[in-house]
């Protein structure tokens, strides 16, 4: 049996997965704002509960946001800043009394959707996250790659390509920078450029509903969206080429995306043709999790 945990910024999830990849248990609690010791109870909590509750240990699994620095192991580049400089990973090897696999949750998700999800065809799979955040994976033949500083695939962080006048520099990132992709493809980033045309403060989600309903400034905002998410797109085309785009995240819920996509990405790639799939995740919002389980590839790994 493999236990996956997605340690996100305001829920901590559980689930256990069978050899074959079918959920036996899923179980959310709040994660603990603020509070480290009370998220290393938390996610001891949840897995010793899961084992009770099906009888039988597990291989376990981590993903959170940011990534284990290869210079000092602790956690590098993560939102949920009180993880921010700490041994995660070793923490919780102690307190669960096991060796635990730790990986961010970008590429968590694509690791998911690689292994028995929307990606299983294709050999090079490159994950989109599209939320609070903008976060990517890369997978190659059933493998994360992380790269030698453990930023691979980090494109939310890249200057947004081919930026027009009005874009230029582009709002302040939490990373530092000006300009991101993140600032401009994030749920934030789509409220931004309502606000921008219409003075009025509006989520994400409500943008998308009032586009649906002929508001023709949200529909703007929208195609902008669209266009910006192609620029980005094509620079990972031209980088890696994958075999197939995989998007998650409350973003990828808009639907309009998936036609248009294509056409727009290979208006900026450098190639004749791209015909890359561009498609939506099939495990929705249990991708993390379950990529955090597959983190062994084995259950008897432990």
């Amino acid at each position: 049996m493999r236990i996956g945990i997605d340690l996100g910024g305001t829920k901590i999830e559980a689930i256990a997965l069978a050899d074959d990849g079918k959920a036996l248990l899923r179980r959310r609690v709040p994660t603990p704002a603020g509070d480290y010791r009370a998220i290393l109870d938390a996610v001891a909590s949840l897995v010793a509960a899961t084992e009770k509750e099906l009888g039988r240990d597990g291989s376990i699994g981590i993903a959170c946001p940011g990534a284990i620095s290869a210079t000092t192991g602790l956690i590098k580049n993560s939102n949920t800043t009180v993880l921010i400089g700490k041994p995660l990973d070793r923490d919780l090897a102690t307190r669960l009394g096991q060796p635990v696999r730790l990986e961010n949750d970008a590429n968590c998700f694509t690791l998911s959707e690689a292994v028995d999800g929307a990606g299983t065809h294709g050999r090079v799979v490159f994950g989109v996250i599209l939320g609070t955040g903008v976060g990517g994976g890369i997978v190659i033949d059933r493998q994360l790659v992380t790269g030698r500083n453990r930023v691979a695939g980090e494109w939310g962080h890249n200057p947004l390509p081919w930026p027009r006048p009005d874009e230029f520099p582009g709002a302040q990132c939490y990373c530092g920078k000006s300009g991101c992709i993140e600032t401009f493809l994030s749920g934030s980033g789509i409220a931004r450029d309502y606000c921008a045309r219409t003075g009025k403060r509006l989520a994400a989600e409500q943008i998308v509903e009032a586009a649906g309903t002929g508001d023709g400034e949200a529909q703007k905002s929208l195609e902008a969206f669209r266009d910006r998410l192609a620029r980005g797109l094509a620079a990972v085309v031209n980088m890696l080429d994958p075999d197939v785009i995989v998007i998650g995240g409350g973003l990828s819920n808009i639907m309009p995306l998936y036609t248009a996509l294509p056409a727009l990405v290979a208006r900026h790639a450098f190639s004749d043709t791209i015909d890359t799939p561009i498609v939506r995740a099939a495990h929705g919002d249990s991708s993390g999790v379950r990529g955090a389980a597959w983190l062994w590839p084995t259950a008897s790994a432990v």
